[in-house]
């Protein structure tokens, strides 16, 4: 009797368990956090993303999800101080959260200026408007080269974005030719790179400082704020001379040619090669490339006339102006201020001209000369009083180009900063 009952006793058990096994298993679903964003919960809205058309407007946007015009007229003067609805632009997203109910109507406007920028209107009850920024981090990374036909060329091998390259050539644009960059010329600098949500590219910040090593000499660049007021950055070599001067030595930041200098006794096959005097410097380049003002100034002519074609003349100051002619358009109006560096126009071949070009002219004390023999003023060097503290300032951003140890790289990241909004 005993075996039985120990056997009855397994018997019950092993089925016990096999009941177990067929059991479902329950599982437990962890709750989904809601997203918020721009300080909203979106489960409660209907979200509506969309790019602004061209010739739309703020009012034909909000009317067309169910916010009407006295209403739109309110808003746009409330927050106007802060937003002006007028200034959207094509192109620009935005984003609208509407009532999850059939009428769907607006109650939040969110104009993006950019990946990082945005303006917030919320009209659901009272109206308000704020200025949002996205949390960002900023990498500092290090990039170095060498040239083999061409910066541009170089940077793009590296990975790095145009407008990089077109930094760097503010940099040096005083002090370096970039047309004449030989192959060997290498360049070390210390950037910096915005991120949002750690892995999404914000652009490029400051470039902290660089070096080209051309024709044997190292030309460094460090950026230096030398008065905390006025909080202005300059770029300055290791001895504190600014690499900026007054004029930068051409029109066109790089991949142009000279190809006719300033000559009064120049015979012109354009005009059955009688002479005909120059009196400028023609900067050969493609159909479209940007042209720069060579120095702050008032646009005090933009016209296109005979066979000047479509320029502009600027005055910088009671000494000195500079004309660019042949332009393919004007991008700047009479009375404009332009700063050293601002595109003006654009290469083309308008006027008296067999091939695109911008003709630059430069005039002093109200007659046209030779830019290129005039002996031009340069910037403010750093006062003799901070040079201690500008060297010991750069010390280590010097030791960092010139560790020689670093092999040529893509980009790497030297240390990360969270900047909060």
């Amino acid at each position: 009797m005993k075996k039985v009952a120990i056997l009855l006793v397994l018997v019950l058990v092993f089925s016990s368990c096999k009941n177990e096994e067929k059991k479902p298993k329950i599982k437990i679903k962890k709750p989904v956090k809601s997203e918020i964003r721009f300080g909203y919960k979106l489960d409660d809205y209907k979200v509506i993303q969309d790019t602004i058309r061209n010739g739309e407007s703020f009012g034909a946007i909000l009317d067309r999800h169910h916010v009407y015009y006295p209403k739109i007229n309110q808003i746009a003067t409330s927050i106007i101080d802060i937003f002006d609805v007028r200034k959207i632009g094509a192109g620009k997203p935005y984003t609208i959260l509407a009532s999850k109910d059939s009428l769907e109507s607006a109650h939040v406007f969110i104009y993006k200026h950019d990946m990082i920028n945005a303006t917030v209107i919320d009209f659901k009850d009272s109206i308000s408007a704020i200025n949002y920024k996205k949390p960002i981090k900023v990498v500092e990374k290090e990039a170095k080269g060498v040239i083999n036909s061409s910066l541009s060329e170089t940077m793009d091998s590296l990975g790095l974005r145009p407008n990089l390259t077109w930094e760097v050539a503010d940099i040096y644009a005083w002090t370096l030719d970039f047309y004449a960059l030989q192959k060997g010329d290498s360049f070390k600098f210390i950037y910096e790179e915005k991120f949002i949500d750690d892995t999404i590219s914000a652009g490029y910040g400051k470039i902290k400082s660089a070096v080209f090593k051309h024709k044997g000499k190292h030309l460094f660049a460090f950026r230096y704020v030398k008065d905390s007021v006025s909080g202005i950055a300059e770029y300055y070599d290791q001895n504190g001379s600014m690499l900026r001067s007054q004029f930068l030595k051409a029109p066109i930041k790089f991949q142009y040619r000279i190809s006719s200098r300033y000559n009064l006794t120049r015979r012109i096959a354009y005009y059955g090669n009688k002479v005909r005097p120059h009196k400028g410097t023609d900067f050969a380049a493609n159909i479209g490339t940007p042209i720069i003002a060579t120095a702050s100034g008032t646009v005090i002519e933009s016209e296109r006339r005979g066979g000047n074609g479509n320029y502009v003349k600027i005055k910088h100051n009671s000494t000195y102006s500079t004309q660019y002619l042949h332009m393919r358009q004007r991008k700047v109006s009479k009375g404009a201020y332009v700063r050293q560096g601002d595109v003006i126009g654009w290469v083309g071949m308008t006027g008296n001209t067999s091939g695109p070009h911008v003709c630059y002219r430069f005039w002093k004390f109200g007659k046209q000369v030779d830019p290129l023999k005039e002996k031009l003023p340069t910037a403010e060097n750093l006062p003799a009083s901070i040079i201690p503290a500008y060297k010991k300032f750069i010390q280590p951003l010097k030791d960092q180009l010139e560790n020689k140890k670093a092999p040529i790289m893509k980009p790497q990241v030297v240390k990360e900063t969270i900047v909060k909004k």
